[in-house]
């Protein structure tokens, strides 16, 4: 919330998730939300807390009741779920004084939300508002504490709180020319004026490099995005499948720092509401934020034939003999890795093989990997990263989503004319037919995967 001459008015922000029961009381729920707060928001001003209800009011007993407040009875009281119960909490200064102050200050925002399949508290939200610092806070088992951040929570309620730091008074412009859409880009994230916190405003040129008149509404900045996280998918600083991609060390790109620009540029986007590249192997996204230490790649992603070969014939090697021969063949590509040692027993195949995984993957791209991470970090996306992987997933990595008839019917937007005419009531008829039809062609494909699993078995 903001603290204006009108008073206390809800500011939209962060949101992190805190286990709580049905009998927490105001002293209980306010410590936990506090607590919570600060932890993940340095900036939280001193001071005592106190927790408020939508409209400003002090959180003592149930609105128009002599009942103190818990969670459950709230609950009852409100008629909502759990993960639709909205709270705040601002500092008392603020509280005592928001009659007469215009300041700017702002207090903190806490809502009770559920995730499906749990008991009906463990998703209750705190969000927060005392400096632009929303704070969403969701109950979760212990034994999903490592997601128990995404409670509640979309990918588009993170980059939402991430936008904030826009400054949509001020642009960078890009001149875009699509039959070199990097070129153009680069030009402009290059820029000694170019501000990541400035809004986007793109001018596209034809191919004999004449101007489109266009006033960029958002169309041509969501399409040059959208064209260069395709273009980003072929630089140079990739490697491996098309939808499964690593980092890959370039001289070239380090020396003109093309890793930083690449993780800027994905953050950028993403933090507009555009898209992310889409093409990063899930094995390095985890290890990119920090979920695992090492990365288990799989020998097939290694894009080196040679190398790939070389591998797949010690996983595979079945004694011992066998085994010491080919780490003899192949002792230089081995001895290049740090990978030589004497084969003891079969087991020793499968820590020769991690170790050079490692090394081709991690450690000799590791000022590559540091770089884009360190892109990564504009406008903070990289800690979205982190802390709410499963949401962005799809963002950084390749996944496939199933056409339906619905979700092709929701990309279009009905106008009719008005109501009663008769031309309003052809097109609703024509309407029926239009969802008619795509119900038809999604049955239609359905069999034709069903036939294709039945000749494939």
């Amino acid at each position: 919330m903001n603290q204006t001459k009108y008073g206390l008015k809800p500011v939209r922000g962060k949101t992190l998730p805190v286990n709580v029961e049905p009998q927490w009381t105001v002293e209980q729920l306010l410590a936990v939300a506090t607590k919570k707060l600060k932890d993940f928001n340095k900036d939280m001003d001193d001071g005592e807390y106190v927790l408020l209800y939508p409209d400003g009011s002090q959180v003592k007993n149930i609105p128009g009741t002599d009942t103190a407040f818990t969670i459950e009875k709230y609950k009852e009281a409100i008629g909502k779920a759990y993960q639709r119960i909205t709270l705040y909490i601002c500092t008392l200064e603020v509280m005592s004084h928001r009659d007469d102050s215009d300041s700017e200050e702002e207090d903190d925002e806490v809502v009770v939300r559920v995730p499906p399949n749990m008991s009906p508290l463990s998703g209750t939200v705190i969000e927060s508002a005392s400096r632009p610092q929303q704070m969403t806070t969701s109950v979760d088992q212990p034994s999903t504490s490592r997601e128990f951040y995404n409670d509640g929570l979309t990918a588009a309620d993170v980059v939402l709180n991430l936008s904030q730091k826009l400054d949509t008074t001020s642009c960078s412009r890009f001149n875009i020319n699509r039959a070199n859409v990097w070129d153009g880009a680069i030009r402009g994230f290059k820029r000694s004026t170019y501000d990541p916190t400035y809004s986007i405003v793109v001018k596209f040129t034809d191919d004999v490099g004449l101007t489109e008149d266009a006033v960029d509404t958002g169309g041509p900045t969501r399409e040059f995005l959208t064209l260069l996280m395709d273009s980003i998918k072929t630089r140079r600083v990739f490697d491996g499948k098309d939808n499964a991609k690593y980092l890959s060390f370039d001289s070239k790109a380090v020396e003109e720092d093309e890793y930083f620009h690449i993780g800027r540029i994905i953050a950028v986007s993403c933090v507009n509401g555009r898209p992310g590249p889409r093409c990063l192997s899930p094995n390095f996204f985890l290890y990119l934020i920090g979920k695992v230490k090492a990365i288990e790649a799989p020998i097939e992603d290694i894009p080196d034939e040679e190398v790939k070969k070389a591998l797949l014939e010690i996983k595979s090697t079945t004694s011992l003999r066998e085994l010491r021969g080919l780490t003899e063949k192949h002792s230089s590509l081995l001895q290049t890795a740090g990978c030589v040692r004497f084969m003891r027993t079969l087991e020793d195949q499968k820590k020769v093989v991690e170790d050079y995984i490692q090394l081709y993957f991690i450690y000799r791209n590791h000022h590559s990997i540091q770089r884009f991470k360190e892109g990564l970090a504009t406008l903070d996306f990289v800690n979205a990263l982190e802390q709410h992987p499963s949401l962005f997933f799809s963002f950084m990595c390749y996944t496939e989503t199933k056409l339906t008839a619905d979700a092709v019917d929701n990309i279009f937007q009905v106008e009719f004319s008005p109501p009663g005419s008769t031309r309003c009531q052809e097109e609703a008829r024509v309407l029926g037919y239009w969802r008619d039809y795509l119900l038809y062609v999604e049955g239609i494909n359905l069999k034709i995967i069903r036939r294709a699993e039945s000749s494939m078995q």
